[in-house]
């Protein structure tokens, strides 16, 4: 039985759609994907008979396994390494001055790359940073400028813009 699953890979994600052929998925599952930006773990939002409108079938890609319980501890492990990494950006950020915000880290499921999200007023080099990181982590580095309405969301904030 085939059927189309909404995955968000973060809370305040966007959610992705893909083809299940079979798996015994249901709404809350964890899932893991394969995706342009590498293999990912998510959790199913949505589970439909059809995809949704805006989206043609065959521009879809399929769900790869419902996640393992060693999908699961390496999820938490990077959870771990996402703390620890906020806090030594946040620390690096200021031993070297720089006027920016860091609000949140993302780590890949792969570990292929890790995001560093930050608000800044102004334009920031931070190219010493970018090293310092790469360095520590040994794996591909972004950092990535959000605005503050993107900041309010993925800290959880309510309101009206």
């Amino acid at each position: 039985m085939k059927n189309f699953v909404g995955v968000k890979f973060r809370d305040y994600g966007q959610v992705y759609f893909f083809v299940n052929y079979g798996l015994p998925i249901k709404r809350g599952d964890k899932v893991v994907v394969s995706t342009e930006e590498g293999i990912g773990l998510g959790k199913v939002c949505v589970v439909r008979n059809r995809p949704p409108k805006d989206i043609l079938e065959q521009d879809l890609k399929l769900i790869d396994r419902i996640a393992t319980e060693e999908d699961l501890k390496k999820e938490e492990s990077n959870k771990v390494l996402s703390k620890e990494a906020y806090e030594f950006c946040k620390k690096n950020i200021e031993k070297l001055g720089l006027e920016m915000k860091l609000v949140d880290v993302e780590v890949r499921f792969d570990r292929s790359k890790m995001i560093f999200y930050f608000t800044a007023t102004t334009r920031v080099d931070f190219r010493k940073l970018v090293k310092i990181l790469v360095r520590k982590y040994h794996t591909r580095i972004e950092l990535r400028q959000i605005g503050v309405r993107h900041e309010a969301q993925m800290v959880g904030g309510i309101g009206n813009c």
